[in-house]
């Protein structure tokens, strides 16, 4: 047994642990949980605990349907939100295969693949994701069919007395006593709409973070009598809700991304890795952007970048090169803008960063950079300047989607083939569906 192994069963006795909660995630990202009494928590470590994963979307078949969930003892953390008394922790999980070899269908090996290829290459990943959300005063739709915010503010508005601010303090809190870190907090453009900011982390525990980030903002919506959501866009004429992501690559304590005296500061391996993003981000945008849903955010304007374009702090661009001090190379990163908060990380960033590694491995060459308003210009202008869109549709992101060699071999024959399988049910479901604006505009008149 390993000293992390040893912490945890310490710990849990310690701390009179009561419930240990297993946590792992179906192939959309959709947060699973087994509770353990901490008896059991020494044979999880040794031998796993078993479960059927062909009750779980995407993950094995009725004949292969035997999994095992395998603790990782580094994501332990007592569940604040449970109270003091009868403590209940988690740890996330890898799921194995009974011969004990990692799953190809689980999403978090996905990820663990495409970082293994990065350190191949001698790079170590960092992400740190600005998650944006809507908190609204319940679940259920006002009489005109609408969302009901939980106030009326707007980008940085400080509203006295007001709850997202108080829901905000809670929150950063919380994340902090599960040991996530957090760089700031606001209240975002659209009313209810909030962002928070985490720090910096390697790839797999970012990932890991935001899908504690999600239970921590829904259970502390439910402390202050409000409801959280991470739907891309649920008010059609306010911002939708991105998940942007800043990513830089190290070779040892060396940021790659860095060159001083370069264009931008940009090295040849940073915009390599740009227009690897840039190449391939038609064909993973349907990770990156999940549901019929995202497509309305994508295309709904508020920010939300829908042409395949890069610039220097052009916050229209798809991929942004932020400004930082010219004295800090080690901050130097890339922003990838065009993901939502509803994305499942582990397929989300594995696609993202095995994009621009392979634009380091082929050396693509990127594009010139654009400085001006992709959304202002004319669709002649766009295509000139070679600014080809992103699929309007979850429908056109499927279709791109399973033409990719690319994305088929990030993700895995299981995973991708399970993904667009489940994609397509809701495309299909959405596509027969009778919506309120169809009733509303023909109903009357045809």
């Amino acid at each position: 047994m390993d000293r992390q192994q040893e912490f945890v069963l310490r710990t849990i006795e310690e701390r009179d642990v009561r419930f240990v909660r297993l946590w792992f995630t179906d192939v959309v990202g959709s947060l699973k949980s087994v509770a353990l009494a901490p008896a059991e928590v020494e044979g999880a470590f040794a031998e796993g605990l078993g479960f059927d994963g062909s009750s779980i979307e995407g993950l094995a078949r009725v004949y292969e349907a035997d999994m095992l969930l395998q603790p990782d003892p580094s994501t332990f953390q007592i569940l604040p939100w449970r109270g003091e008394t009868e403590s209940t922790s988690r740890m996330f999980c890898d799921i194995h295969t009974p011969d004990g070899e990692p799953a190809t269908a689980d999403p978090r090996n996905v990820l663990k693949r495409t970082l293994a290829k990065a350190a191949d290459m001698g790079f170590t990943c960092y992400t740190h994701p600005e998650i944006e959300f809507y908190l609204l005063k319940s679940d259920s739709l006002d009489a005109s069919g609408r969302p009901v915010p939980v106030d009326n503010a707007g980008y940085f508005d400080h509203v006295p007395g007001g709850v997202a601010q108080d829901f905000r303090r809670t929150a950063v809190t919380m994340l902090e006593n599960v040991g996530i870190s957090v760089e700031f907090s606001h209240h975002e453009g659209g009313p209810g709409q909030n962002e928070i900011d985490l720090r910096y982390a390697d790839a797999l525990q970012t990932a890991d973070n935001i899908m504690t980030f999600r239970t921590v903002v829904k259970e502390v919506a439910l402390l202050e009598g409000a409801y959280a959501t991470f739907m891309p866009k649920p008010f059609s004429d306010q911002p939708g809700s991105g998940m942007h992501t800043h990513i830089s690559l190290f070779e040892g304590d060396t940021n790659a991304f860095f060159e001083a005296g370069a264009e931008y500061q940009l090295s040849r391996t940073a915009k390599q890795f740009i227009a690897g993003m840039l190449r391939h981000a038609p064909e993973f945008t349907a990770v990156t952007n999940q549901f019929v849903n995202s497509y309305k955010r994508l295309w709904g304007g508020g920010e939300a970048p829908s042409y395949l374009s890069w610039g220097h702090n052009n916050r229209s661009a798809l991929v942004r090169v932020p400004l930082y001090k010219p004295s800090k190379g080690q901050s130097a990163r890339v922003e990838y803008r065009g993901m939502d908060s509803a994305a499942n990380p582990y397929l989300a960033y594995a696609v993202l960063i095995a994009a621009g590694l392979k634009g380091i491995e082929e050396g693509y060459e990127l594009p010139d950079p654009t400085e001006e308003d992709v959304w202002s210009l004319t669709s002649a202008e766009r295509r000139q300047l070679g600014h080809d869109p992103l699929p309007s549709s979850l429908h056109d992101a499927i279709r791109t989607m399973e033409e990719s060699e690319f994305v088929a071999d990030v993700l895995g024959e299981q995973v991708f083939r399970s993904f667009l399988r489940h994609k397509q049910g809701e495309w299909d479901e959405y596509r027969a569906e009778v919506t309120p604006f169809e009733l509303k505009r023909n109903l009357g008149i045809l």
